[in-house]
């Protein structure tokens, strides 16, 4: 399910995220693609939106709408950011495509009042299965490329995320379990049902 905004659309686990921004705040977007979550919060909650995107493509797409994009990377260049600058610093399926996910998000949080991170969840039993019975790195909804030129780095299970946010003192305010097409599971996105049921796991974060 998509939700509109201007030309463009609003995937659901986005929607999720934009419901979670308080109207009027200052927002950071971290690997925003082409602006589309920007674009919606622009219009639908007057937020002061900034983008950081990796990819040109992307960045000419977010100019292209008159957003505050630039290109960067944010392994690199969340360190230049003043701390405090931003209400919310927004990191969605992208902490496994980083070289060093516990910098960044120690930086979200040192230039954010809070954190929103999703990322697709390595721990799924479908995965589990796959590596168990086939022996080979399997291609989901989630995680849509052969090993061999997957964006990806670093694999992690909901679990490891959340020993990961404790041990650099990060608290985890809220957790929600999704599933491959970005819907909330009935269940704590925190607990071990997510773990194991969840293909996507989404996450609020403030300084511990």
């Amino acid at each position: 399910m998509m939700m509109s905004v201007g030309n463009g659309a609003l995937r659901v686990d986005l929607k999720l995220i934009a419901d979670m921004v308080e109207p009027g705040s200052r927002v950071l977007d971290v690997g925003c693609g082409d602006g589309t979550l920007l674009a919606w919060l622009g219009k639908h909650k007057a937020v002061d939106g900034r983008g950081i995107e990796l990819s040109m493509a992307g960045v000419s797409a977010a100019v292209a709408q008159g957003l505050s994009v630039i290109q960067g990377d944010a392994d690199t260049d969340l360190k230049h950011y003043p701390t405090g600058a931003f209400d919310t610093v927004i990191l969605s399926q992208t902490l496994q495509a980083t070289y060093e996910p516990k910098t960044v998000l120690s930086h979200m949080l040192r230039i954010g009042r809070r954190a929103i991170v999703s990322f697709p969840n390595f721990g799924h039993w479908r995965i589990r299965a796959h590596l168990g019975l086939k022996g080979r790195m399997p291609v989901t909804d989630t995680l849509a490329y052969e090993w061999y030129e997957t964006p990806n780095i670093h694999f992690c299970t909901i679990e490891d995320f959340l020993v990961l946010s404790q041990t650099i003192g990060v608290k985890v305010v809220k957790g929600i379990a999704l599933n491959r097409d970005g819907r909330v599971l009935p269940f704590d996105g925190c607990g071990p049902l997510a773990n194991l049921f969840a293909d996507q796991g989404l996450f609020v974060l403030s300084k511990g």
